[in-house]
Formats: C-alpha cells, sequence, structure tokens
C-alpha cells in the first residue's frame, strides 16, 4: 500500500514508512491487496491483540506506544527489593562485579519481590546466571534465559560400573553416545525421534507453531557451549544413604557404585527463538527503561504476550524434557539395558510459587531460576561440576532466603574468549587422562580451568541442600571445536 492509502486509513505520519513494510511483508506472505488493507484497518482498531504477532508486532507495539512526548518513565521502587548471595566468605568463588551489579539492577525493578544469587554466580544478559529473581505477576524472557529449560538427566543402568574398565563394552559405551545423539549448532536428525510433545498445542505461539518442524528434527539432541553426555561412576555411601533417608528417594539402591548416564541440554533452537521474540517484544513495551535494565522489560502475566510468552515456555520445558528423555531411552536400547534410577530438573525456568516475602507477607509470585536448581524440601536435583571434576545429586532444604534455590553447577570463571587464550589441548589432555576421563569431543572454551572448584561451591551452600550421591565422569562428549556456543 501507498503511503497516501495508509495516511487515508489512519496510521500516523511518523509510523508511514513501518506501515509500509508490514504491508510489503503481509504481500511477500501471499496476502492480497484487499487482505492487507483489512488486516491493517483491524491493527488500527485494535493494536493490542496483535502486539505479539512476528509480522504485524512491531507495527502494533509502536502504536500502542504513546508520543515520547506523552510518555512517563517507568516506575521506581523507593527501596531495592532484597537480594541474598551465598558464597562471598569463600575467595575461590568471587563473583565478579558485573554479575553483582546485574542482581542489584534486577532488585530495582518495580516488580521484583526477592533475589538471590549462587556461589556459582557469573554474568550473563539481564539477570545474571546463577541469579533467582520473584516477580510480582510479570514474566521476564531474559530472566528465564535463551537457553529455556536447560536442564539435567541422570539415569543409573542396570550395566555394572565394571564396565568402564572393561576394552569391549566401553567401546560400545563410547558408540551408544555416539550414535544416539548429535551435538552442535542446528544439529538434527534426518529420521526424527517420535514422542507424545509433538502432539501438544504447538499453536500457542506463532513461533513455536512455525518452528515445530525444527524441533521435531532437533528432538534427541543435544546442542553446543556446555552441553553434553557423559558416562561416569554415580557412588552412593552409606554416609549419602543416611542423609537421603528415604530409601526410595534413590529408588531403592543400596549404597555402592553404578554406571549412570548425565545430559545436559535444553530446548534447542526453538526455546532461543522464543526468548528472542518475547525479550523483543517486552522491550518495546517498556522503552524508557533504564538501559542498564534494558535486558530485564518484562511481560505482564495478565497481557496476551505475557500469556503466550508462559505457555511457550511451559511447552519449552516439556520439549526439553523430552528431548532428555530421547536421549537416554535410545541409549539404554543401543545397550540393551534397564533403568534403574531417573533424576532430572530444569534450571532456566520460571514457577508460580508462593514464598514468604520480606515486606509482602506469604504470596504467590514468579520465581525466575537462571541457571539455577529447584531446591524445595524433599525435592531431588542434579548439580554437574566439569569434565573432569564430579557432580552431585542434592536433595533440597527449601531455604526461604534462596527462594528456595541452589546453584546449577560450578561457574564459570573466565568468558570464553579468555578461555581459549589461557588454555591448550596438550595440557588439557593430560589433566584429563590423569584424572580418568576420555574426552571425545569438546571445545576448548569449556576446559576445566574455566569452572570454580565444585566442592567449594557446594559447601558453600550446605544451608540449601544435602548431597545424596557423587557422580564422576568417566567418558564425556561435547560439541566439537569450533562450534559456536549456544548455551
Amino acid at each position: 500500500m501507498k503511503a497516501r492509502e495508509l495516511d487515508n486509513l489512519g496510521v500516523p505520519k511518523a509510523l508511514l514508512k513501518l506501515a509500509a513494510a508490514t504491508c510489503a511483508d503481509l504481500a511477500k506472505a501471499g496476502r492480497s491487496r484487499h487482505d492487507v488493507r483489512e488486516t491493517i484497518t483491524n491493527l488500527l482498531a485494535r493494536p493490542g491483540q496483535f502486539v505479539s504477532d512476528e509480522v504485524l508486532g512491531p507495527f502494533a507495539r509502536a502504536l500502542v506506544g504513546t508520543p515520547e512526548s506523552q510518555r512517563t518513565p517507568e516506575p521506581k521502587r523507593d527501596q531495592p527489593a532484597p537480594l541474598n548471595v551465598w558464597g562471598l566468605d569463600d575467595p575461590r568463588l568471587a563473583i565478579d562485579a558485573a554479575a553483582m551489579d546485574q542482581a542489584r539492577d534486577a532488585c530495582r525493578l518495580p516488580i521484583s519481590a526477592a533475589c538471590a544469587l549462587m556461589p556459582d554466580a557469573h554474568v550473563g544478559y539481564g539477570l545474571p546466571i546463577g541469579g533467582v529473581l520473584a516477580t510480582v505477576n510479570s514474566v521476564i524472557p531474559y530472566a528465564v534465559g535463551v537457553d529455556i529449560a536447560c536442564r539435567m538427566k541422570l539415569s543409573v543402568l542396570d550395566i555394572p560400573a565394571q564396565a568402564l574398565a572393561d576394552a569391549a563394552r566401553r567401546r560400545a559405551l563410547v558408540r551408544a553416545i555416539e550414535s544416539c545423539t548429535r551435538f552442535g549448532v542446528g544439529a538434527e536428525f534426518q529420521k526424527p525421534h517420535e514422542h507424545d510433545v509433538l502432539d501438544a498445542d504447538w499453536t500457542v505461539s506463532p513461533v513455536t507453531r512455525r518452528l515445530k518442524d525444527k524441533a521435531r528434527a532437533q528432538l534427541g539432541t543435544s546442542g553446543s557451549g556446555n552441553h553434553f553426555v557423559e558416562w561416569g561412576v554415580l557412588t552412593i555411601t552409606d554416609e549419602h544413604a543416611k542423609t537421603a533417608a528415604d530409601p526410595a528417594l534413590l529408588n531403592g539402591l543400596a549404597p555402592g557404585q553404578y554406571l549412570a548416564l548425565l545430559s545436559h541440554s535444553g530446548s534447542r533452537g526453538t526455546g532461543a527463538a522464543v526468548c528472542d521474540h518475547y525479550s523483543r517484544i517486552a522491550m518495546d513495551l517498556h522503552p524508557h527503561l533504564d538501559p542498564a535494565l534494558r535486558r530485564l522489560a518484562w511481560l505482564d502475566l495478565d497481557s496476551e504476550p505475557g500469556r503466550e510468552y508462559w505457555m511457550a515456555m511451559n511447552l519449552m520445558g516439556q520439549y526439553a524434557a523430552a528431548n532428555h528423555a530421547c536421549i537416554h531411552d535410545s541409549i539404554a536400547r543401543e545397550l540393551g539395558a534397564t533403568r534403574l534410577l531417573d533424576i532430572e530438573n530444569h534450571h532456566n525456568f520460571a514457577w508460580l510459587e508462593t514464598h514468604d516475602i520480606a515486606g509482602l507477607g506469604r504470596r504467590e509470585v514468579v520465581v525466575h531460576r537462571k541457571g539455577a536448581t529447584p531446591a524445595g524440601e524433599g525435592v531431588l536435583g542434579v548439580i554437574p561440576g566439569s569434565m573432569n571434576a564430579p557432580g552431585f545429586v542434592v536433595r533440597g532444604k527449601g531455604e526461604t532466603a534462596s527462594l528456595a534455590s541452589a546453584s546449577h553447577g560450578a561457574g564459570r570463571v573466565m568468558s570464553r574468549t579468555r578461555a581459549r587464550e589461557a588454555f591448550v589441548w596438550g595440557n588439557v589432555r593430560r589433566e584429563l587422562e590423569a584424572g580418568g576421563v576420555e574426552l571425545l569431543s569438546a571445545g576448548i572454551d569449556e576446559a576445566p580451568g574455566v569452572y570454580k572448584d565444585i566442592h567449594a561451591v557446594i559447601a558453600a551452600q550446605s544451608d540449601l541442600i544435602d548431597v545424596v550421591a557423587r557422580f564422576d565422569p568417566r567418558i564425556v562428549k561435547m560439541a566439537p571445536e569450533g562450534e559456536r556456543a549456544e548455551d
């Protein structure tokens, strides 16, 4: 449509160029001239209904916004929301100043109720990784994270741990990983897995509707960055069993050593697209946020885009769980094995939970855990170390001050760029060999030295969790060298 036609329809002069571009996009999508005109007319009448649409959204959000001269700044808190930090007393767990600043910034949001930083915290986008943020009736896409529902899954198989010491059986374990999952950005299966998650409602968001076929092809893949699949030895000591107290917690496994499979990945490309789409909407809807808070822009849960994001996020949670299920099921079938125990948890997600909040009393809040493990009372979770350091199965204590949360790993001490400058494969491989670890593939930016001491991290949160088992990696596979990180 020409500028004069758009002007006649009532498009504000300042938005004519954007409206024309929107019309062009509709025409490219095969819409007739009559359809384009009718769509623009409907959008002008009810722009709020179109703010999350992939094509119409930018124009709709521009219409929803008031003129610059009439806009008022976002409201601010008189006092920041309370912030609790774990690990400050241990110099080995130093939290970088940028991460602390991000947490303090999050506490300034008018929607914030409480914030906590775990001992593995380090700088991220918006909220630090290792950050936990409770908000009132609102969700922040970047406080959930780019890899929505990134999660851990540990399975104990009925194959003896001694199989790792037998050359032939070890080769079978390697083949199972190599054949049953794929690593790298855009990794897909030519013959996709089937899973009930594909029967869910993928029309909850324009993003999930558009990318369902991509999600189908990527089901059972592991991505890049810090994502991995690894074999190791799960050790349950007498002390662990005593701590667990309830034998059913570990499915009746007696103290001893077991062969275990551990995986770490999330919702792949579709989850990243959901984050990107709704983060842009949130930022457009809060144009006057302090620049330091821009990546903490939120969506009201009562709004259309807020409801859409919430449903899409939960769908990505189901998808990530299915992703791990496909990996573990395929590997168990490949080996003719039975799983004796499964433990899993998200650590990039938002939950509606009820907590005692200082100044607000006991109330329902949205708890964002961005790189943080749910640690409600009696809840099991998995906290990994590095490719050459143990991970731990933990039981939460439900500590209010941490919003019932714990760390999600050891936490990085340096950027990927710095890691590539600091480490060489010769030294790293000698370190892994000394630790009894066989590395199938990985990037040098995932070398053990880029992580904090996992033992110090676990010790710093003894008020949040109890350890009920230990996992020591023995065969590790990650995305090969040169892959772009997507964690």
